[in-house]
């Protein structure tokens, strides 16, 4: 793992500085006023993270199910009609996630067409007319605009909205709930934000804000819509809880890819490969299901716009780089080029990733500074943008049209592949072609087959190397951007310029060339090979394709997991969200579960039939989320019958204040019957979250009074021996999805208590281990950089 990041701690600090004592004595969590990795006896965590623009109070997800006793009840007596009208919910809402989905990326496709392409229009025109400074201050002042709206909507409305959203969903899907992610502000913030960031030609896509939208779209209708405004209906109240709520999240990620690329298996396998941590053949079914319903709305909006009803949406929009009719050949002398292009990928891709960290950091320190500086920022980007963009086809030389295409060569400003800009009739700008026009005639324009001498080589590497600087500079502004697109620009580029290199070698198509190196270089950058393997397939819509693809991709992300991580893991550690990687560290194994819990606070418990002021001061002074419940005098069924200590399980401070709020107390020590507790709580409610504690109002006479713990208990969490590997321990913690893991002592004996402490996801994370356990640095013979 890398050390933490600097800036993170900084802002922390900054953030800190006001909390009161009280959080201070909270023993699962740091202040992050002294460096993490300055020995210290305690083993400490942060639950603070960068979400959007400011640091922010994160908690983890209670994916277990929560086996207490009003659980076993409600699930023995659901009949069979319940249980059926669940699963049909379960289809609905991931009909509607497709639907919305499929909708919004169809409207956002269209405004950003007509918007950029009537503007982009009445540059050319300006152009043809030789009133070149009128074009400018057009095609700068429209972008200006355009990303004025951008910027402003994130920066004052939804800065979660800001940047692509991915990371974030990685993280909630791997257990991390951060704050504001998923609003019905977000949503309408990064739908509005997306089609003016796109249309004011900047370099980023409009791919990863989709699978942001459609995970929006999951969580909204899961919960019933926004908070303020949350419909109460009964079925709804099922899916009020984080593991339902998961699920419903995979499947609108998932539509959401399907809906950039038109992709539905390439959708679920990104969901699966990339954002998924947890997957079950169930969940796999629904999600193909939204991404099904995806298409099929597309594809009936693109049929009803190529009857000319949408404006200049019709051959433009929604990538699609056909070449089912084009003889792919390929021979064993081309697999060296093809591992060419591999390589050159991956390096490209971890160099790309390499520099991008270093110009998010320094982007965090100017976000830091306020509003105003985030605006001036995502302008002067802009303005750059427009300057590079107006002025650089200026350089290209003009080439002569191909005999062979009279009436298409040169295009008048829409679609198409050639434009004139500034040059005499039957000449073209090769540059402009590529600059001047929408981002998805730009792919489809590099993509073409069958024009090996399209463009120049010195145009190629002008577009190159501006599309690697803007698309540096332009992630990390405070608008909604992806990644996708930027990268696929750039792959294609050099692909191109590779194909000119070799082309007395090889006989594959350039435009295929390009092809190949848009799917390297962002294996390169972003790690995915399965996934990305059938979009492209789905894009191109050849299967000849496949095996070189294949090849590609596994080179190029060997060679840059070679340099650094994913780029969306090297977020993930920027913004400081405590993302749990698949495989443990090797020195992991070095150091036993028990050993974390020696440094580790002492455990806080409770008893089974428990004082209400006790729960109430617990609850003050402490944020954990679970506390074991240990009952002692218990007489064990076999053995010598003498009182034995028994670690009941595990209540979730949710619970507690439901409890406290409710207000089931005793007069007396007892335990409750059965009816008592259904009387006042549902299995839903236990499932949902409830406030703080400073929102409970308790009287001085019921402190004294008594609740009983056992019915709302977890009686089977999750434990582990204190002799098991943290290695081991953190697999386990991993795949199913915990919150809290007990640790049990090895040996049980009178006076030992059952329960030797608890880990949570903080405690497992490797630069948290590694401040407690300076020595380890030295066994870490795996370590990533």
């Amino acid at each position: 793992m890398e050390e933490p990041n600097r800036l993170v701690e900084e802002a922390t600090t900054n953030d800190m500085d006001g909390q009161n004592n009280e959080e201070e004595r909270d023993p699962e969590s740091n202040s992050l006023r002294q460096p993490l990795l300055k020995r210290n006896r305690t083993l400490s965590s942060s639950p603070f993270a960068l979400v959007g623009a400011k640091v922010s109070h994160i908690e983890s997800l209670d994916y277990e199910i929560n086996e207490n006793d009003l659980f076993k009840h409600d699930w023995r007596r659901r009949s069979r009609v319940q249980v059926l009208q669940y699963v049909f919910l379960k289809w609905t809402l991931a009909f509607l996630v497709g639907l919305l989905t499929g909708v919004t990326a169809t409207l956002i496709n269209l405004a950003i067409e007509n918007i950029a392409g009537y503007k982009l229009r009445a540059v050319v025109n300006y152009i043809d007319d030789r009133r070149y400074l009128t074009g400018f201050a057009y095609f700068a002042g429209a972008n200006f605009v355009l990303t004025l709206i951008a910027a402003l909507l994130c920066v004052c409305f939804a800065p979660t909205a800001a940047g692509p959203g991915i990371p974030e969903i990685k993280a909630y899907l791997n257990g991390v709930d951060t704050p504001n992610m998923f609003g019905a502000t977000t949503l309408i913030v990064k739908i509005i934000g997306s089609i003016a960031a796109v249309s004011a030609s900047l370099d980023l896509g409009k791919e990863g804000p989709l699978v942001h939208i459609g995970a929006c779209y999951a969580s909204l209708l899961g919960q019933g819509g926004p908070d303020n405004y949350r419909l109460k209906w009964r079925w709804l109240r099922y899916f009020n809880n984080d593991r339902d709520r998961r699920d419903l999240i995979t499947s609108g990620s998932s539509s959401g890819v399907c809906a950039a690329f038109r992709s539905p298996v390439g959708g679920v396998l990104f969901a699966l490969e990339e954002v998924a941590t947890w997957w079950r053949s169930a969940l796999l079914w629904r999600t193909f299901f939204s991404t099904a319903v995806v298409v099929v709305i597309l594809r009936a909006f693109i049929e009803y716009c190529k009857s000319g009803n949408c404006g200049l949406f019709g051959r433009g929009g929604l990538i699609m780089f056909d070449v089912s009719g084009v003889s792919v050949t390929y021979h064993a002398v081309d697999i060296i080029p093809i591992a060419i292009i591999g390589i050159i990928g991956g390096i490209l891709g971890s160099l790309y990733n390499y520099v991008l960290h270093k110009v998010l950091r320094l982007y965090n320190l100017i976000n830091e500074k306020g509003k105003l500086h985030k605006l001036l920022l995502a302008l002067s980007v802009s303005l750059f943008t427009s300057i590079c963009m107006y002025g650089l086809p200026f350089l290209a030389k003009c080439k002569p049209c191909d005999p062979s295409l009279q009436g298409s060569c040169p295009g008048t400003g829409g679609t198409g592949n050639f434009k004139q800009f500034n040059c005499p009739n039957g000449y073209y700008n090769d540059l402009a072609t590529l600059l001047l026009t929408t981002n998805d005639d730009a792919v489809r324009n590099i993509f073409s087959v069958n024009t090996p001498g399209e463009f120049h080589v010195s145009s190629l590497l002008i577009y190159f190397a501006l599309y690697c600087i803007l698309g540096l500079v332009t992630f990390g502004i405070a608008v909604p951007s992806g990644l996708f697109l930027p990268i696929i620009l750039m792959g294609s580029a050099y692909g191109r310029l590779l194909a000119i290199a070799m082309g007395p070698y090889t006989k594959i198509d350039p435009g295929l060339y390009a092809v190949l190196g848009a799917a390297s270089l962002m294996a390169g950058s972003m790690r995915m090979t399965v996934s990305l393997c059938v979009i492209f397939l789905e894009l191109t819509n050849n299967l000849l394709l496949l095996p070189i693809t294949m090849l590609v991709l596994l080179i190029s992300k060997s060679v840059g997991d070679c340099f650094n991580l994913s780029i969306y893991e090297i977020i993930l550690e920027l913004k400081g969200l405590p993302f749990l990687d698949a495989n443990p560290e090797p020195w992991m194994r070095n150091i036993t579960a028990g050993e974390l819990a020696d440094v580790k606070p002492p455990v806080v418990t409770l008893r089974g039939i428990e004082k209400v002021g006790r729960i109430v001061e617990v609850l003050k002074n402490t944020t954990h989320n679970g506390f074991p419940v240990v009952d002692e005098g218990v007489v064990p069924p076999v053995g010598l019958p003498v009182g034995a200590t028994e670690l009941h399980g595990l209540v979730l401070r949710t619970h507690l204040l439901l409890v406290l709020k409710k207000k089931l107390f005793l007069h007396e020590r007892r335990r409750t019957e059965e009816w008592e507790v259904r009387e006042k709580f549902s299995w839903i409610e236990l499932a949902e979250r409830w406030g703080k504690i400073e929102d409970v109002a308790v009287t001085k006479d019921e402190m004294e009074m008594y609740v009983d713990l056992h019915p709302l208990t977890n009686t089977t969490p999750y434990t582990v021996v204190e002799s098991m590997s943290v290695a081991k321990a953190m697999v386990l913690f991993r795949q199913v999805g915990l919150r809290h893991m007990l640790i049990v002592p090895k040996y049980q004996a009178a006076g030992v208590s059952p329960v030797v402490g608890i880990l949570t996801r903080q405690d497992l994370r490797a630069h948290n281990i590694l401040s407690v356990f300076p020595h380890l640095v030295k066994s870490k013979s795996g370590k990533k950089h």
